[in-house]
């Protein structure tokens, strides 16, 4: 599957030229659409399905900085799921210099459109076979 690249905007930087902690957390977000998109299971059809996945946690390691311009490779793995809870990692590799800039991961779970906890197995089987399919690759 194709990463997801993220190309450093100028309002990203803060006054020392670095890119701002706080968008990684964005561009997490950005290249899980995209992965989620890719795999056929973009949010509008989870919701349309009456899935909802809101991020209950995130956890961010930064490794080296990125600047305005730099291009970013975000990598999207499934690095746990259980039918109920899901975790995202993320490895973000700055293309300019090939360092690793973030490895994190967010949390999800499932939810109905009433905001009561689903497994997902139930409602969308064929979701539930990728994520598993993914783990065991």
């Amino acid at each position: 599957m194709e990463n997801f690249i993220h190309k450093v905007c100028y309002y990203e930087t803060d006054k020392m030229g670095i890119t701002h902690h706080s968008n990684y957390i964005h561009w997490m977000e950005e290249a899980r659409v995209h992965f989620l998109d890719k795999i056929g299971y973009g949010y509008s059809k989870l919701e349309k399905n009456g899935v909802n996945s809101p991020v209950i946690g995130i956890s961010c390691e930064y490794k080296s900085p990125t600047t305005f311009e730099d291009q970013v490779e975000i990598e999207v793995k499934i690095k746990q799921y259980n039918g109920v809870k899901l975790i995202v990692e993320y490895i973000m590799t700055n293309l300019t210099n090939k360092k690793i800039a973030l490895i994190g991961s967010s949390t999800h779970c499932f939810l109905n459109s009433s905001e009561k906890p689903i497994r997902l197995k139930n409602v969308l089987p064929e979701l539930d076979n990728i994520f598993n399919n993914m783990l065991q690759a």
